[in-house]
């Protein structure tokens, strides 16, 4: 699981850019007055799940365990958790580095 950063500045830019993500299918997991963390679950690409049951129905069972491992790998690994935030600096004291709202949306809908 990927973690992203977005930066706000106050609190109603952290609403703001929630409520984007919330259009994306987006869902809040926790709240807090500094952060907000949000999830998109993905489900891999319908078009190579349709294919290997095709292929596994007409000739290869094995393609069942593969289209089945990739599902999990696409529920549980590669779905990107978004943390929108207004510190600027970890616990640490080292500064956060931000993703833009663009890497965001791309690594949500990536195809693989």
């Amino acid at each position: 699981m990927d973690l992203l950063i977005l930066s706000a500045d106050s609190f109603k830019d952290m609403e703001k850019i929630s409520e984007q993500l919330s259009e994306k299918k987006f869902t809040i997991i926790e709240t807090d007055n500094d952060f907000i963390l949000m999830h998109k679950r993905r489900y891999g690409n319908p078009l190579i799940h349709v294919i290997c049951l095709i292929l596994a129905l007409s000739a290869f069972s094995l393609l069942i365990f593969i289209n089945v491992a990739y599902f999990m790998y696409s529920y549980i690994w590669a779905s990107p958790n978004v943390l929108i935030t207004t510190q600027k600096v970890s616990d640490d004291g080292e500064p956060l580095k931000f993703n833009t709202m663009d890497e965001v949306l791309n690594k949500a809908n990536a195809i693989l």
